[in-house]
C-alpha cells in the first residue's frame, strides 16, 4: 500500500484510514513510544526487538508522510534526528486509549 493511498483513506474515512496506517509493521509500537517521549532512531532500534533499519525507516517515513510524526533535525555535534508526535498525532491519543480500555 502506498503512502498516497493511506492519506486518501484517512481523508475518505478517518477511522479506517487510521487503522490502515497504524497496522503496518512496527507502527503501533513506534506510535506508543512517541506518546511517551521524543524518539531517536538508534533508541528505537534498541527498544523494538526484531526491528531492522530498513523496516523502521519505512514505518517512520510513512507515519511522517501521513502527518502523525514530525522529523526534527537537531544541529549539534553529533547531528541527530528526533521524531515527535504532531498535533494530529496527539489528537489520536485519547481515541487509542479508549480502544485499549475496551480490550
Amino acid at each position: 500500500m502506498t503512502t498516497k493511498s493511506l492519506i486518501d483513506d484517512m481523508e475518505t474515512c478517518p477511522a479506517q484510514g487510521l487503522l490502515k496506517v497504524l497496522s503496518g509493521k512496527w507502527k503501533p509500537e513506534i506510535f506508543r513510544l512517541a506518546v511517551e517521549a521524543p524518539l531517536r532512531f538508534s533508541n528505537l532500534l534498541r527498544q523494538i526487538q526484531g526491528s531492522n533499519k530498513q523496516t523502521l525507516s519505512v514505518a517512520l517515513r510513512e507515519l511522517e508522510e501521513v502527518g502523525l510524526l514530525e522529523k526534527i533535525v537537531i544541529k549539534q555535534k553529533p547531528l541527530h534526528i528526533e521524531y515527535n508526535l504532531t498535533e494530529k498525532g496527539k489528537s489520536l491519543v485519547p481515541v487509542l486509549k479508549q480502544l485499549e480500555a475496551m480490550s
